[in-house]
């Protein structure tokens, strides 16, 4: 059932990985660990499609949820490192249209840090969420919840299109775009938004789980969460549709599996590279992964510590080891891609069944004790 390697120094990781299928319900999935630059673990297991009956084999895809915000803050430091961007600026600066409904005055750090207060995209039309224009305009006339840089929470839908539209703006490049020329390609992993059909055929088809704590308030309008997302399909099957598959929704919809996302942040936590190629500076992955805010979170009303454009290591939430500085993007259904640079780790895990609960679930969280021992 389980394939792949494991450093024998690492065998607890793999315990854990087939101890997932044996007793805690893993359906599909991938673990990706990286120590000083190398993999050390890179396992994949169980079944990608049980009702076609299709395993998951070694280039299985998968959408990993909001570890595509990582991505596309990813993207924006690579601009600020260049100087094309300038974090203390008015996002109206390069995006001219954003500035209206009171937000004149918010920044790309507010964006960044989640303080910009712009949760909502109230007047975006119904299942619109797959159309960019339709909804870079929403977010356009959208007014922020409260004044800027006074509060924390996690831009659930909205990060990812402001973040997507200020790289298209500055870079003239749309962000799929971007990052496949700037990272993807350079460093050699595969994780996209918008899969070409070859890639479709090798994509897990998300298994819900009616327990998800956050599949569920996306069902409920009277939720902060069901609000935000009020112009999307209800129900996780829509995960699984073509235009799931093939849009571009950077805050939901980005496909990979553990071992390019694990690649990534192998090169996060080495300084910013890793076989020659630089993703960023040393310095800017310290701008990135500096706390803004720790403490209950304005849109899901849990605890957060949150950098800029990656969450900060939130026990038991976003669990990323012993060291209070790891930072990441968990994904909702227990995505999770992290990296440690005190101790040049880098971990990622992929499934196809959703979590039950808040956070990154059970299985997740067994394989980062299981690193961490």
């Amino acid at each position: 059932m389980i394939q792949g390697l494991c450093d024998p120094d690492f065998e607890r990781v793999k315990e854990a990985f087939e101890a997932n299928f044996t007793q805690r319900g893993e359906v599909g999935a991938a673990v990706c660990v990286y120590a000083d630059g190398r993999p050390v673990v890179d396992l994949w297991g169980g079944m990608a499609d049980p009702e076609a009956g299709r395993p998951w084999a070694e280039d299985t895809l998968v959408a990993m949820m909001s570890v595509g915000k990582g991505m596309a803050a990813l993207c924006v430091h690579r601009l600020i490192e260049r100087g094309e961007i300038d974090l203390d600026a008015p996002m109206a600066l390069y995006w001219p249209g954003f500035g209206q409904a009171g937000k004149q005055a918010v920044t790309v750090h507010h964006v960044l840090s989640g303080q910009s207060g712009v949760l909502f995209a109230d007047t975006a039309p119904p299942l619109s969420v797959l159309d960019w224009d339709a909804m870079i305009d929403a977010i356009e006339r959208q007014p922020p919840e409260w004044v800027p840089g006074s509060r924390g929470a996690y831009q659930s839908m909205t990060m990812g299109f402001m973040l997507g539209e200020l790289v298209r703006r500055v870079s003239g490049r749309r962000l799929n775009a971007f990052f496949q020329e700037e990272i993807a390609r350079p460093l050699g992993v595969e994780y996209a938004w918008g899969l070409s059909p070859e890639q479709e055929s090798r994509t897990a088809p998300i298994i819900g789980n009616p327990a998800h704590d956050t599949v569920k308030a996306f069902a409920d309008p009277s939720t902060k969460l069901g609000r935000a997302w009020h112009m999307r399909p209800k129900g996780t099957q829509f995960y699984n549709t073509p235009g799931f598959r093939q849009g571009v929704l950077p805050s939901s919809n980005g496909h990979g599996n553990a071992r390019g996302v694990a690649r990534i942040f192998a090169a996060l936590a080495q300084g910013g590279t890793l076989d020659g190629v630089q993703l960023l500076s040393d310095p800017e992955v310290e701008v990135a992964r500096t706390l803004q805010w720790d403490g209950i979170c304005g849109m899901t009303d849990r605890h957060y510590r949150y950098g800029l454009g990656f969450f900060l290591n939130s026990q038991p939430l976003a669990p990323m080891g012993d060291n209070t500085r790891a930072f990441g993007h968990p994904g909702a259904g227990g995505a999770l891609g992290f990296a440690d640079p005190e101790r040049r780790l880098a971990f990622a895990y992929s499934p196809n069944f959703m979590c039950a609960g808040a956070g990154s679930g059970d299985r997740c969280t067994a394989l980062v004790t299981a690193l961490y021992s």
